[in-house]
């Protein structure tokens, strides 16, 4: 972005309204001599230029400061009205906005000023405090017009000055001869120029930085938008499918059987894993209320069991294996490895119905890798999904700095996700993969409808 397109707007500022809307100057009139200071606050309220009034406020005491030091220099002058048309001509434009609503501009200001200054000099004294009317006058346009206008103000007011010097009409000495000083008031004029610009590139990167500061704002809501919808959808995917498999229990219970304990038990298990999940999607939306919200810990490494008995309580035959200390886990990599454990197994559930599933934790002092990969019954062709579950494992990896792998494997389909626990530590390259297959082979089946899970090495 070029910080020189910006174009700074004071938020709630009014711009000037025309004279035929605010009132009859007369009104005005009476309105500045009632509360002179109280209207000056207000039309500073209502100038375009996006600068405090303090800073306007401080340009004009100072040129008011130099229009009197000017006038009173030139003492033996009177009784001639040059020095007092000088510093009228530098304040014409406030009478003329708090009274008529004319709003200052660029062109104004530098003519005025220029008067001025000319009005001043046209009386030479030595030691001239009146070309610093220039340098004023062009660092104000500087500061509310564009480069180009501050610049013509600025050679402007030095070929004022040159002139000047050329006729002989500034800085005469005691013995009537001319010394070097024109140069000195051009290199004020251009620090003029320069301190404007400043002021208006301030102003400019301001602006700029606030609207960085409102994307940076909108893509932080719009990752935790995400991040919120990610775990809704794995609440609510894990818990249907759960409770589909339940009631599917139930009904073949109904159906063949005629076991009604059986079935009763299945519809408790799923009205339980339904409330579960009603009170996870609360916790869940209420993230974004503003009100604060009771605090519930999130699942964690150590829940991955439980997540697996439930799916095997549902019907789903799956091994579960975890041979490791899971203390080294930190409770983000916790939290992605459940919610990932946790999406593969509904998506065998709903892609691969009568599947079976095996579900390996492997963690060491680097590395914590969750492995889930189930067969594919019936010749189903092994294709990748498009829905939101794999992109919001990906997402939950990604943010982790760690490795996803799902598609295709030798027996059906296979989701690994491997996150590093140590950032001084590097990856390696190991046949972890291949071990971890093989052991997953190697554990013993279970029935179509298991009650326990197994685990070796526990």
């Amino acid at each position: 972005m070029d910080v020189t397109q910006v174009i700074p707007s004071r938020a709630g500022a009014r711009q000037a309204i025309p004279l035929r809307e605010r009132g009859r100057v007369r009104d005005r009139v009476r309105e500045f001599a009632r509360d002179p200071v109280g209207m000056f606050r207000r039309s500073l309220t209502e100038l375009p230029f996006d600068y405090p009034p303090k800073v306007i406020i401080i340009a004009d005491i100072m040129t008011f400061v130099i229009g009197v030091a000017a006038t009173v220099q030139r003492h033996a002058y009177f009784p001639t009205a040059l020095p007092l048309v000088a510093v009228l001509l530098l304040f014409v434009s406030v009478p003329a906005f708090c009274l008529l609503g004319v709003v200052p501009n660029p062109a104004t200001l530098g003519v005025c000023g220029m008067a001025a200054a000319a009005l001043f000099l046209l009386q030479p004294v030595s030691t001239d405090v009146a070309p610093f009317v220039l340098v004023i006058i062009v660092g104000e346009v500087a500061a509310i017009a564009s480069v180009r206008v501050g610049v013509a103000v600025a050679i402007g007011a030095v070929a004022e000055l040159v002139a000047f010097d050329m006729v002989g009409h500034v800085l005469w000495s005691a013995d009537n001869e001319r010394f070097e000083g024109m140069p000195m008031y051009s290199i004020g004029v251009v620090l003029g120029l320069m301190c404007g610009l400043m002021l208006q590139y301030q102003r400019r990167f301001l602006y700029q930085e606030r609207h960085y500061q409102d994307m940076r704002a909108a893509h932080a809501a719009e990752e935790e938008r995400r991040r919120i919808a990610r775990e809704v959808h794995d609440v609510i995917a894990h818990s249907l499918s759960i409770t589909l498999l339940h009631l599917t229990a139930a009904r073949h219970a109904l159906e063949t059987d005629r076991d009604v304990d059986e079935a009763v038990e299945a519809l408790v298990d799923a009205e339980r894993l339904g409330r579960q999940a009603m009170a996870d999607i609360r916790r869940t939306v209420g993230l974004l209320d503003k009100r604060p919200s009771k605090l519930v810990p999130e699942p964690s490494v150590g829940d991955i069991d439980d997540l697996v008995g439930d799916f095997v309580r549902a019907g789903l035959d799956v091994r579960y294996r975890c041979t490791d200390d899971l203390s080294p886990v930190s409770a983000a990599v916790g939290l992605a490895l459940y919610r990932i454990g946790q999406e593969s197994l509904a998506n065998v559930v709903k892609h691969a119905p009568g599947a079976t599933a095996s579900v390996v934790l492997a963690v060491d002092d680097a590395t914590a890798a969750l492995t889930v990969t189930n067969t594919l019954p019936g010749g189903l062709p092994a294709q990748r999904g498009h829905g939101m579950g794999l992109s919001g494992m990906w997402q939950r990896t990604e943010l982790l700095g760690g490795r996803l792998t799902a598609g295709p494997s030798e027996d059906g389909w296979s989701v690994r996700a491997e996150f590093p626990l140590a950032t001084t530590k590097s990856w390696v390259s190991c046949p972890l993969p291949g071990l971890l297959a093989d052991a997953a082979a190697a554990l013993p089946p279970i029935g179509s409808r298991p009650r326990n899970i197994l685990r070796e090495g526990a």
